[in-house]
């Protein structure tokens, strides 16, 4: 069984950008409750098919497969619930770690989520200097989330 464990960060700054591989990813959702999702994925010219199950704590059983391009774009444009969610997936390492800074747009635009996954939920963890704070466990930062209500539609904060 596949299993994630992921920490979420807001980012902070543009600092994160210098040395950062950008991928455009375009990805929809065919199902989405609370015990399972499954989300196609187009990230650059590959196709994805991805299944999750419930989050509990920092983990969550996690399967993904590559599927056509075709297929993936077939099936985000006739199949998925509206509105996708579009961003440009960022890739660097620091101190030996992989992060992916997500970068929103359309009806999650001015929205940078950086995401870092991990091989335990105690792995010690050097945050970079462009880390702000942790939104981990906060379900609105979840993609599935952001497709159902997205950042445009959030009350402003006061």
């Amino acid at each position: 069984m596949g299993v994630e464990i992921e920490r979420k960060f807001l980012v902070r700054g543009d600092d994160w950008r210098q040395g950062a591989e950008a991928v455009f990813c375009r990805q929809g959702y065919l199902l989405s409750n609370i015990d399972c999702t499954i989300r196609v994925r187009v990230a650059g010219d590959q196709g994805f098919l991805t299944i999750k199950g419930q989050t509990v704590g920092l983990a969550r059983p996690e399967y993904e497969y590559g599927i056509p391009l075709a297929d993936a774009q077939a099936m985000l444009d006739g199949l998925c619930a509206r509105p996708l969610v579009e961003k440009v997936r960022h890739t660097l390492t620091c101190a030996g770690v992989t992060w992916e800074i997500d970068e929103f747009l359309n009806e999650n635009q001015g929205l940078i989520v950086a995401e870092v996954e991990l091989e335990s939920a105690e792995q010690a963890l050097e945050l970079p200097p462009w880390v702000g704070p942790e939104v981990s466990h906060d379900p609105r930062y979840l993609n599935v989330n952001l497709a159902n209500h997205p950042f445009s539609r959030w009350a402003p904060a006061g």
